[in-house]
């Protein structure tokens, strides 16, 4: 339980998962985020944003890779539904 808000959830369904876990599911299956990236035609660096913002398209590329749905991976950025909720403006 939450002591502060007294929700009774589990955290550990509610958290995205840490961007070294995500590097560390992907060299598992032999994949790398630049080989990933250039495999599909973006910049080398473009999966490795993916992992700290919000970008649909290379999170599910990169949930493929791992043999997971993007939302397990960032619950926080996806809907009940599956579906990507929108970006927060800045």
């Amino acid at each position: 339980m939450n002591a502060r808000d007294g929700c009774q959830c589990n955290a550990l369904e509610r958290s995205d998962w840490h961007p070294a876990d995500v590097l560390a599911a992907l060299k598992k299956r032999g994949h790398n985020l630049a080989g990933l990236s250039v495999a599909n035609g973006y910049h080398p660096t473009a999966a490795g944003k993916a992992l700290k913002q919000q970008w649909p398209a290379l999170e599910k590329l990169l949930a493929e890779a791992i043999g997971m749905p993007p939302q397990a991976i960032w619950p926080s950025r996806y809907d009940g539904d599956g579906m990507p909720k929108p970006r927060a403006k800045s």
